[in-house]
C-alpha cells in the first residue's frame, strides 16, 4: 500500500458539496457567572478549519492530492478564512467555490471547556440557491469533474446539493467514465442512484431505512433495503466496531477499527471518504482502499476537533499493522521497523517516549537521563546520531566509538526498549514518523528550544526535561584523558 501514497501527488479529485468553516474556542472554566448560571470560560486559544466538504478536500490535499472544490458560501469574512485555510494546505483549487450575496457562509462555533465541548453555535443559510447560483454551480462541479479521476458529493443538507445538482453530478460522472462516492445526509436515498459507493455512519442508515445496524446481521438487513433504493456499494462506517463493505454483489467485508482512544469524532466521515476517493484515484485494490481509510480513521478520532491526517501518519500506521514481535531488548531496528513497531505498541496503549543523542562515551549523566525517560513511558526508543552525523556536530576526531558499538552499549542499558540511527544532524524527521507521546532531553534545554517538541504536543504528548548530573560530559572525559587526569565520578544514584 505504501507505493501507491507515493502516487497520490499525481492525482486530482474533485470535492463538491456543503463546505463550512469550523472554529474552535477553547480554555479553562473555573467558576460560574454572577450574571447567569453558566461556566465562565478563559479564552487561551482560537483556531478555525475547513469542515463539511473543505474537510474531505483538506483531507485530500494532507494527503498529498491535487483538488477541485466546488461549493456556495457568503461573501463574508468566513468565505474568505476558509479560501485562505484551504489554499495554505496544499494543491486545492477554490475557483469553484462561489461567493453568493446575502447569504452567509456555514460556519460552526464550538466552545470547549477542559476539552470538553460546552456549546455550539451556527452560522447558515441553509435555503436553496436561486436558478441563476445554480446554474454556475452546476458549470462549477462540470469543470471539476472533467478535471478530476473520482468525484466526492459531500451533502450535509445545507442548501448546495440540491436535487438538480446531485442528480447532474452523478450522470454527468457517468457519462465521462468517473466514479463518485457520496457521504449522504438525506433519509431517500434514491436521489443518489447510479453513484459508485455510499459512506453512510450506522445513524445515517437508521434513519433513511428505519432499520437498526448495531449487529453484523442487522447491519447486512439494513444495507440491503439501502441499496435496493440507491443501487450502490456502501461502506458502512461503524464506530467501534469498525466499518463494514457490503458491494452490490459479493460478500461483506469487515474491518475492526484501529483507535485507540476516542477523543473526538468530528469530521472522521469527511477522513474516510477522503482516504477511500484517494484510494480509488490511484485504482488501488478497495480492500486495501478500505484498509487504508480504517487507519485514517483510528488516527484522526484519536485528535481534538475538525482534523486530517498526513501520509506520513498515515504510512506509519499502516506499517504498525505488520509489526512483527514486541521484542523490546534494546535491539538496533531501521526506520521502517522502528515505526512498526511503535504503532504496535500504540494499539497495545503502551506510551512510546523518544530520546535522542551522540551518546558517544557513555556516562552517569547519560545514564540518568535514560533512566528517567524509561521510567516515564512504557517503551523508550533511543536515537541516536550516525557517525557522519557526529562528525559535522562535533568535529574530525569523533566520535570516538563508531555507531554500531554506541548502538550496542545503548541497546544494553535496562529500559532501553529500541535504537535507531539517523543520518541528519537533528532527529526532525524521524519524530515526523516515530509521533512519540513523550520527548526527553536535558534540563540544559528550553522546552520551545528542543527538536520536535512542537511536533510531539500537536497531537496531546509531552516534553520532559531531565536534570543531569554536573560535572559529566563526554567532552570533559576526554579532554581529561588527553591530559593524564582521572575524571572525578559521582554516583549514579
Amino acid at each position: 500500500m505504501h507505493s501507491y501514497l507515493d502516487q497520490f501527488s499525481q492525482a486530482r479529485v474533485a470535492v463538491i458539496g456543503d463546505v463550512m468553516l469550523d472554529c474552535y474556542v477553547s480554555g479553562s472554566v473555573n467558576r460560574i457567572s454572577p450574571e447567569a448560571p453558566v461556566p465562565v470560560l478563559r479564552v487561551l486559544e482560537e483556531r478555525t478549519v475547513p469542515g463539511g466538504a473543505a474537510n474531505v478536500a483538506a483531507n485530500l490535499a494532507t494527503l498529498g492530492l491535487g483538488v477541485e472544490i466546488v461549493g456556495l458560501a457568503g461573501q463574508d469574512g468566513a468565505r474568505d478564512h476558509l479560501v485562505d485555510a484551504l489554499r495554505s494546505i496544499g494543491d486545492i483549487n477554490c475557483s469553484g467555490l462561489l461567493g453568493v450575496a446575502g447569504r452567509r457562509t456555514t460556519k460552526k462555533l464550538r466552545i470547549i471547556g477542559a476539552n470538553q465541548q460546552i456549546v455550539r453555535v451556527d452560522h447558515e443559510d441553509v435555503g436553496p440557491c436561486d436558478d441563476a447560483i445554480l446554474g454556475r454551480l452546476v458549470k462549477a462541479a462540470r469543470d471539476a469533474i472533467d478535471a478530476a479521476q473520482v468525484v466526492v458529493l459531500s451533502d450535509y443538507n445545507k442548501g448546495a446539493c440540491s436535487d438538480t445538482l446531485i442528480r447532474t453530478v452523478i450522470e454527468y460522472a457517468s457519462a465521462v467514465g468517473k466514479k463518485v462516492l457520496i457521504d449522504p445526509k438525506r433519509s431517500n436515498l434514491d436521489i443518489y442512484r447510479g453513484a459508485s459507493v455510499l459512506t453512510p455512519n450506522r445513524k445515517e442508515l437508521t434513519d433513511s431505512t428505519r432499520m437498526p445496524c448495531e449487529t453484523d446481521e442487522e447491519a447486512a438487513a439494513a444495507v440491503a433495503r439501502a441499496q435496493a433504493d440507491c443501487g450502490a456499494d456502501i461502506l458502512l462506517t461503524r464506530s467501534e466496531k469498525g466499518m463494514s463493505f457490503f458491494p452490490i454483489s459479493g460478500a461483506p467485508i469487515h474491518l475492526a477499527t484501529v483507535a485507540q482512544d476516542v477523543f473526538d469524532v468530528s469530521g472522521a466521515g469527511d477522513t474516510v471518504v477522503a482516504v477511500l476517493a484517494a484510494s480509488m484515484a490511484v485504482s488501488m485494490p478497495f480492500i486495501d482502499g478500505m484498509r487504508m481509510a480504517n487507519h485514517a480513521a483510528g488516527i484522526v478520532v484519536s485528535k481534538l476537533g475538525t482534523a486530517s491526517v498526513t501520509r506520513d501518519e498515515l504510512a506509519a500506521s499502516l506499517l504498525g499493522e505488520h509489526a512483527g514481535p514486541d521484542v523490546g531488548d534494546g535491539r538496533l531496528l531501521d526506520w521502517d521497523d522502528a515505526v512498526a513497531l511503535r504503532w504496535a505498541w500504540a494499539r497495545e496503549k503502551l506510551t512510546v517516549g523518544f530520546a535522542n543523542g551522540c551518546f558517544d562515551l557513555i556516562h552517569p549523566g547519560h545514564v540518568t537521563l535514560l533512566r528517567q525517560a524509561a521510567d516515564a513511558c512504557d517503551r523508550l526508543i533511543v536515537a541516536l546520531n550516525s557517525d557522519a552525523s557526529v562528525k559535522r556536530l562535533k568535529g574530525s576526531t569523533r566520535p570516538i566509538q563508531d555507531e554500531r558499538a554506541r548502538a550496542a552499549v545503548m541497546g544494553a542499558i535496562k529500559g532501553v526498549a529500541a535504537v535507531v540511527l539517523f543520518e541528519e544532524d537533528t532527529p526532525l524527521e524521524l519524530l515526523q514518523a516515530l509521533q512519540p507521546d513523550l520527548l526527553v532531553k536535558g534540563s540544559d534545554y528550553r522546552e520551545d528550544d528542543v527538536v520536535g517538541a512542537d511536533i510531539v504536543r500537536k497531537r496531546g504528548g509531552r516534553v520532559m526535561l531531565v536534570d543531569l548530573k554536573e560535572g559529566h560530559s563526554t567532552t570533559r572525559i576526554i579532554r581529561t584523558s588527553e591530559q593524564g587526569e582521572r575524571p572525578k565520578m559521582q554516583a549514579v544514584r
